[in-house]
């Protein structure tokens, strides 16, 4: 399989390491002047923490609410590095950031505004001569973001302020309602490719013709029943981004989204024949992503880089010092079955449950529960993974171990017995289940009747463009046979 009949590259890291980072032969991941167009929608420094919400079968999110990223940022010895890095630049960045630093002091504001000048000046590396940048913002620090932008890519390089106005949200009776976004476009150069978009006219003497489309763009939020609905928190319509990839790159140009979330800009651009990059620091935005590609677009050809890919790369994510880092390696190792994160339930701890899957037997829906262990484990563990089973009536219990089970612990889950799917074929399955790492990342599934409808994530619709096929496995592209 070559570069060139590969649809995208989805990368699981910081945006920022990813965009600086060489591969093992020194060449950069994302190579200088490379990308024709990038979207992002970054973190807006809203002081919020965001969740995702998973709906039950039965309709009820709050049990499946799940911390999807942190919104809030904070001056910190990280941060303080990539100042030095910025005012080393010299020139206009430089003066920039000592001026913002004058303003704002040390502030969580202006820990923000470092954070994206960082990253903002390694996009202008990767982007084409002819390419633009659509940075999604609002209200909270838009006015930072711009002067910003202005000093690494130039005002004479800036190229409109799209306002994305909505009906949606609440209302206050102290100001004027929050009804927009704003999305700052810029140029890498005069040389920019720039399709004009039409709309139909709305004036009854032009009734029937096409008129160029301004830079106001009513365009609805997605409602929570909507399809393409996934439950990520910051979900922008595809209207959004078929807009702006229409309208700034051709077929087969390259699409870079370095902040990708649950996927829309990689979909959109699937289905309109550009090749895309994505990136995003959550194993869960990863998850979703390749499960949003499954369903919408089956055959797409993509890589995944940045995921644990040997046992040694599993085992160093669940035994690092960082917190964060277990707990993305318990995100990871739940998507190695297709499992979702269970979350916490409002009053306390998950109480040994760490994911779940959904499938559909006549007249109900079947969960199968998950428990995730990266340490030493006992019988001792699938006794309790049995006691949950019963706890939430699910047919199957599944323990992912980074260690073989022992020879006790095999006649513990086989004691648990076996689980029938009511009115079907007389095939059973054990109730309790045992896999290491090793075997998912070797391809062994779960045993459950595959045959059903697996309901575990919310379907994405299928788009009608699909051009290509291959499958992947853990950052290793698999040729097709």
């Amino acid at each position: 399989m070559t570069e060139n009949a590969r649809d995208g590259v989805l990368y699981y890291g910081d945006c920022l390491d990813i965009l600086r980072g060489r591969d093992l032969n020194g060449e950069r991941y994302i190579k200088d002047e490379s990308v024709d167009l990038i979207y992002l929608d970054p973190p807006f420094n809203s002081n919020r923490v965001y969740n995702i919400i998973f709906r039950e079968p039965d309709g009820r999110g709050a049990a499946s609410q799940i911390k999807g990223f942190d919104d809030t940022w904070t001056w910190n010895d990280d941060v303080a590095e990539l100042l030095v890095f910025l005012k080393a630049l010299g020139g206009k960045v430089a003066d920039t950031m000592v001026g913002l630093e004058k303003i704002l002091g040390f502030s969580n504001m202006f820990a923000y505004l470092v954070m994206m000048a960082s990253r903002l000046v390694e996009m202008k590396r990767v982007l084409k001569p002819t390419g633009s940048i659509y940075l999604h913002c609002d209200q909270t620090a838009g006015h930072y973001i711009k002067i910003v932008m202005d000093a690494i890519f130039g005002p004479e390089n800036f190229r409109n302020e799209i306002v994305w106005h909505y009906g949606l949200g609440g209302s206050s009776p102290r100001q004027w309602s929050a009804k927009h976004d704003t999305i700052f476009m810029y140029s890498k150069s005069k040389t920019m490719k720039f399709v004009p978009q039409m709309v139909p006219a709305k004036s009854q003497m032009l009734k029937g013709e096409l008129k160029k489309m301004d830079d106001v763009w009513d365009i609805p939020t997605i409602n929570n029943m909507a399809k393409e609905r996934l439950g990520y928190p910051t979900q922008k319509p595809e209207a959004l981004l078929e807009r702006i990839i229409k309208a700034s790159s051709n077929e087969g140009d390259v699409v870079l989204d370095p902040f990708c979330g649950c996927g829309t800009t990689i979909a959109v651009a699937q289905r309109l024949g550009r090749k895309w990059i994505g990136i995003d620091i959550t194993a869960l935005a990863i998850n979703v992503i390749k499960s949003r590609l499954k369903d919408s677009c089956p055959n797409a050809v993509y890589k995944v880089i940045g995921e644990p890919v040997t046992v040694e790369d599993a085992r160093r994510l669940a035994e690092s010092s960082d917190s964060e880092a277990r707990y993305q390696f318990q995100l990871w190792a739940l998507g190695l079955d297709g499992a979702r994160p269970h979350g916490k339930l409002k009053k306390g701890a998950d109480r040994g449950l760490d994911g779940r899957r959904y499938f559909e037997v006549p007249g109900k829906t079947e969960a199968i529960v998950y428990s995730v262990k990266s340490g030493h484990v006992s019988a001792k563990d699938v006794r309790d993974l049995a006691r949950v089973v019963d706890r939430e009536k699910a047919a199957i219990g599944v323990l992912i171990t980074l260690e073989p089970p022992t020879k006790p612990m095999k006649e513990e889950a086989s004691s648990a017995g076996r689980y029938k799917p009511p009115g079907l074929e007389e095939k059973t399955y054990p109730k309790i289940q045992i896999y290491t790492v090793e075997q998912l990342m070797k391809g062994e599934k779960v045993e459950w009747p595959r045959y059903l409808k697996d309901t575990t994530y919310k379907t994405a619709p299928r788009v009608k463009r699909v051009d290509s096929c291959a499958s992947i496995k853990y950052g290793r592209l698999l040729e097709e046979e």
